[in-house]
């Protein structure tokens, strides 16, 4: 059954400022949200508690106990101290029942006024266990920051250069190892979602009186180790997931790595015989300064069309890495980036966008064993789903117009003995209904998926391509798109010519546009397996301009959400959340011919898929839709609707965490993200059944089984949130049924 919520009305002035808190300035324009079913849930959808101001709510986590911990990622400067400072925290004195049903929590009414700078529940306090800059591994270290092999902060006041964010101020995934069979102790792994990224391992444990505290002088940085600067250390360490073999997988969300922008191929530019217009931010890696290149083309160079080079902005922090890696400091003016190129050490662009494993995580500090998974395919990554078959694995790439992809691995994953033996096939999705392209509304229309084998590879083989490329410094981009050798003076004229030379014909240190076209074409004639030998690097090295030169549907607009209940048989179902669904989703001109096209709705769709007897799925059916606020203030007071989803956490019960990063202020009566608990409809999946027949007791810890009880056979689940915003009153009923996928 499917509820719909009517907005409530508000008063004041339209059009307020992002970083309006006050609800009383806000306003609301129903009319002008015309997208059917937006917003609406197939279940219940209850908000379980809102974050500080300025914050994404990210990294939820459920101990055995019940007990819920999440991150404060980038909160407000401006909020009153501890709030304005990112960190790790936990609410006191609450534990999830793991009955199936939301009625093991109250939920809170909308925060207002000071309110809005704190992370805020109903009934139970928010308790910082870490922050960022925390003295950690004996004074040696702070939480979150990296550091130089010399031991020196990777920092703005250390090196010129821009930077992603402060360090420590992203923390993003959390997941939890536990070292005793009681899974009262163990090492909380967070990402710091930063260039350089970062994993931070910290020591946690369960009081006598139940609540949980940490350890930081045994804390530490694992990426400050060599393990990880051998594989090039990481970049935007976003959310994760913890393996069934209970080690923590930390995904780069790499958006740097875009050859061509938005909707465009590779294809595209080949025929334009130029990139003007359709390249992305990976043929300027190693520009000089190369976050400016969406000035130069825009501002500058009356020689182009200037356009939005899509990824140009997470170029920031790309020489920080090196100085992380061990690149001698070049000389700037203030705190800009150099014009003066890294001429020793600079990152390798194909060692970043992987899902990366902690393999011996409760290990001594040199002995932590770090593997990128580079044949599951490279991507902005936001999140993995590793299944309990410990084969298959899905992913979600962040950004617009970005895939959903599967690997196989030959074996199941923990049975190598060395990581770079693991060896699997890499899937990209097809959508194949028609409907998907109807224009509807996407309340009304389940995405049927075939899966296109994109090629077959080992870890180990992966390397030895990327390893081709790891001696490449910005010297190079000079070098070999202008009239410049080393030891020549850098002028903006040098820059320029090199810069409009790649803009015509890519860029030629790395992989060119005629091989990607040239696997294309030879993969139409004989299929993934057929192509040449120095070709099969391309679905793994640039895994979406391949894929979307075979047709298949890179149209998904910030795919940030995948899991399924720990230990989840065929039956069960994965969630996978969709922030935005428009720009490439689009019923739009600039979407004609898209696979799917239909009515827009910024605030995202959540989608549930059931998992076949080989773990594939091939339908994905909308389960809670979020609000339609193409108009700026369309939604401005629907308080109760999961806007901007990002991360999805299912619980043993079958529920699901959902988390948001729509923080936009105007798009509703407070700018606070929320985390939402998702009740699925009674008794439609085999994790209820399976928590019918369990003693109850949550193992989503060390164990990796699930727990569960039955749910509540009389909550059907009516409304957005039946709490104290009331809003669920308002709401009509709408009933819809989907035909579940065949096996």
């Amino acid at each position: 059954m499917r509820a719909s919520v009517a907005a409530a009305v508000g008063a004041g002035i339209p059009g307020v400022a992002s970083a309006q808190k006050d609800r009383d300035s806000r306003s609301t324009a129903v009319d002008d949200t015309d997208t059917d079913g937006a917003p609406s849930v197939v279940g219940d959808l209850k908000r379980f508690s809102t974050t500080a101001f300025g914050a994404e709510m990210t990294g939820p986590f459920v101990f055995d106990d019940g007990t819920l911990l999440h991150s404060i990622q980038h909160p407000s400067r401006d909020n009153s101290a501890p709030w304005n400072k990112a960190g790790v925290g936990y609410y006191s004195e609450f534990g999830f029942e793991f009955d199936g049903t939301n009625d093991d929590f109250e939920e809170p009414s909308p925060p207002e006024g000071s309110e809005q700078d704190y992370a805020r529940a109903a009934d139970t306090e928010f308790t910082y266990l870490i922050q960022e800059g925390d003295d950690i591994n004996d004074g040696t270290e702070q939480w979150g920051v990296t550091q130089t092999p010399d031991g020196e902060p990777v920092t703005t006041d250390n090196f010129a250069g821009t930077t992603y964010g402060d360090a420590g101020y992203n923390p993003d995934c959390n997941q939890f190892v536990a070292t005793t069979d009681d899974g009262t102790e163990g090492y909380l792994f967070t990402n710091d979602e930063n260039s350089p990224g970062n994993v931070m391992r910290t020591p946690i444990s369960r009081t006598d009186d139940g609540e949980w505290e940490a350890d930081p002088d045994n804390a530490i940085n694992t990426v400050n180790t060599e393990q990880f600067r051998d594989i090039g250390g990481t970049r935007i360490n976003c959310y994760g997931d913890l393996s069934p073999w209970n080690t923590p997988i930390s995904s780069e969300e790499n958006y740097a790595h875009p050859r061509v922008s938005l909707a465009a191929t590779v294809s595209d530019a080949s025929a334009a015989e130029s990139g003007e217009g359709i390249y992305g931010a990976a043929h300027f890696w190693n520009r000089p300064n190369p976050v400016e290149i969406n000035t130069a083309v825009n501002e500058q160079y009356d020689e182009v069309d200037g356009w939005s080079i899509q990824g140009y902005w997470n170029m920031t922090g790309v020489e920080h890495l090196a100085y992380y890696l061990g690149a001698d400091p070049v000389e700037a003016d203030g705190d800009e980036n150099p014009l003066e190129p890294i001429a020793d050490v600079y990152p390798n662009p194909y060692r970043y966008g992987y899902h990366v494993e902690i393999r011996d995580p409760a290990a001594e500090p040199d002995e932590i064993t770090p593997v990128k998974h580079y044949v599951m395919g490279r991507a902005a990554w936001e999140a993995p789903d590793l299944l309990p078959d410990e084969r298959t694995v899905y992913g979600c790439s962040d950004g617009d117009s970005k895939g959903i992809y599967k690997f196989v691995a030959d074996e199941p994953i923990p049975e190598y003995d060395d990581p770079m033996a693991i060896e699997g096939t890499l899937y990209a999705p097809k959508i194949t209904n028609d409907e998907a392209a109807s224009g509807d509304s996407p309340a009304d229309v389940p995405l049927e998926i075939e899966w296109l084998e994109l090629g077959h590879a080992s870890n180990g083989e992966v390397d030895s391509w990327i390893a081709d490329y790891d001696e490449i410094t910005q010297v190079d981009y000079l070098e070999s798109h202008a009239d410049w050798d080393e030891g020549d003076e850098v002028t903006e004229g040098v820059l320029k010519e090199a810069d409009l030379e790649v803009i015509e014909a890519g860029n030629q240190d790395y992989i060119s546009d005629a091989d990607i076209l040239a696997w294309a074409d030879q993969y139409e004639e004989h299929g993934p397996d057929g192509v040449d030998e120095e070709l099969r690097r391309i679905p793994f090295l640039e895994t979406r301009a391949a894929a979307k030169e075979i047709g298949a549907s890179i149209e998904f607009n910030k795919a940030e959400g995948v899991d399924s209940v720990d230990n989840a048989q065929p039956g069960d179902y994965i969630y996978i959340g969709v922030s935005e669904f428009n720009d490439a989703l689009d019923n739009q001109p600039t979407n004609d011919g898209g696979d799917i096209a239909l009515d827009r709705v910024d605030g995202g769709v959540v989608y549930r898929a059931e998992l076949g007897s080989d773990y594939n799925v091939s339908r994905l059916e909308p389960v809670i839709i979020g609000p339609d606020f193409t108009e700026e203030e369309a939604m401005a007071d629907v308080d109760d609707a999961l806007r901007n989803v990002d991360n999805v956490y299912a619980m043993g019960d079958g529920r699901v965490l959902c988390c948001e990063d729509g923080w936009r202020g105007g798009n509703r009566s407070y700018p606070n993200d929320g985390l939402y608990v998702y009740q699925p409809p009674e008794n439609d999946s085999a994790a209820t059944e399976q928590s019918n027949s369990s003693d109850g007791s949550d193992q989503q810890g060390e164990n990796g089984s699930e727990n569960g009880e039955s749910t509540n056979s009389e909550t059907p689940g009516f409304g957005i949130g039946a709490g104290a915003a009331g809003l669920a009153g308002a709401g009509y009923l709408l009933k819809r049924q989907f035909e579940r996928p065949e096996q």
